[in-house]
């Protein structure tokens, strides 16, 4: 199996502590898409004859697009890739734009899963972040696209934010099961290099994200999420029973993906490539020259085992030195294995049979772990 992902660069206003590619000018919208639709003609062979599962719309924000934009772009992959193992198609979706119209239209879609950025269901933490929406817009829309019959929708949530106590994040959490959610994302607020949060925090005209309470309330994220019956199978996914993000999923099981638009990568088992992260040379190479600007990386065998270690370390599968003797020698495996007893003593990660994975303590480290674990490249 496969996914499609497909990058729409655009936004209302930029969130501070955003470093993904995106635009606020709508201006070349028209033409981009239109390189979207070229793009996807000359990329319908990448994924050989691999069956699509999940198609995903991610940005920037997707639901910036219109119903219409949104089928034309499906009628243009349906032309080249069959729709019969297709489970999930899930539109990223900002508070603001989902009114009950908007989301009637999205009703005559393919579209069947919707990904809501709340971050937050308090206004105070919305405005330190610069959101676009205020919390009873992220109340008004959740149950906006229950009403609609979206049964299968996902939320993000933000925590560590500063004057985030672990009171209003323990109410977060309880509004997302009161609301019968069957999915979220929670995120540690991350201070990038290069973004506004970051120069604010550096001028001193924003007060510093806390490491500690970041760290106390992944604590009472993973408490509270297993005694309201959510399932964390990634690090910063949980999920009722049954209601795992295919797509998501898949990224961290090293299923292939084709990724469409400026600056969206593309995976095929050993090579990476990302396309420009540009929309005016992205749109202008595609609809003037025919051409794709991208670069690409083949990954040598240690950097794929390297890559396998720290994805499926952040899931309840976790790395099964099993699968690694199979895939690269008995000699990774052994070795894999004995760089791990040092973790395990520490108590940030544990084995059963062939599978090792992380602690409760151990998901606080993840990053760490997993370099502790990775070969050295050749």
């Amino acid at each position: 199996m496969a996914g499609i992902y497909l990058h729409i660069p655009f936004c209302k206003q930029k969130c501070n502590y955003c470093n993904f590619h995106f635009s606020t000018s709508l201006r070349g919208k028209a033409d981009l898409l239109q390189a979207i639709h070229k793009e996807i003609d000359k990329q319908q062979h990448y994924l050989g004859e691999t069956p699509i599962q999940t198609i995903y719309f991610g940005g920037g924000t997707p639901s910036l697009l219109s119903a219409d934009e949104i089928n034309k772009i499906f009628d243009t992959l349906f032309t080249h890739f069959s729709q019969q193992n297709l489970l999930e198609c899930t539109l990223e979706a900002n508070p603001d734009d989902l009114s009950l119209s908007y989301l009637q239209s999205l009703k005559n879609t393919p579209i069947s899963r919707l990904s809501i950025g709340v971050q937050s269901f308090h206004d105070a933490d919305l405005r330190y972040m610069n959101r676009a929406h205020h919390a009873q817009q992220a109340d008004y829309a959740i149950k906006a696209a229950q009403d609609k019959g979206f049964s299968n929708l996902t939320i993000d949530l933000i925590y560590g934010t500063p004057g985030l106590n672990n009171q209003a994040w323990k109410q977060n959490l309880r509004t997302i099961n009161e609301l019968q959610i069957p999915h979220f994302s929670a995120y540690a607020l991350t201070v990038e290099p290069g973004t506004q949060l970051h120069h604010a925090i550096h001028k001193k005209q924003a007060t510093p994200v806390d490491s500690e309470q970041t760290a106390q309330q992944f604590e009472i994220l993973v408490e509270q999420a297993s005694v309201m019956g959510y399932e964390h199978y990634e690090i910063s996914n949980l999920a009722k029973p049954g209601h795992h993000a295919i797509h998501n999923t898949n990224y961290w099981k090293g299923v292939p993906y084709l990724g469409i638009g400026p600056s969206a990568h593309s995976f095929n088992g050993t090579t990476r490539q990302w396309n420009i992260a540009n929309n005016a040379q992205y749109t202008r190479s595609l609809l003037q020259d025919n051409t794709l600007i991208f670069e690409i990386e083949k990954l040598t065998e240690v950097e794929q085992l390297n890559e396998y270690i720290m994805t499926s370390l952040r899931t309840i599968w976790g790395c099964d030195t099993k699968n690694v003797e199979q895939k690269y020698g008995s000699d990774y495996a052994k070795t894999l294995l004995h760089k791990s007893l040092n973790l395990q003593e520490k108590g940030w990660l544990r084995q059963e049979e062939s599978t090792l994975t992380l602690t409760p303590n151990g998901k606080l480290f993840a990053d760490k772990i997993a370099s502790e674990l990775f070969f050295d490249k050749q």
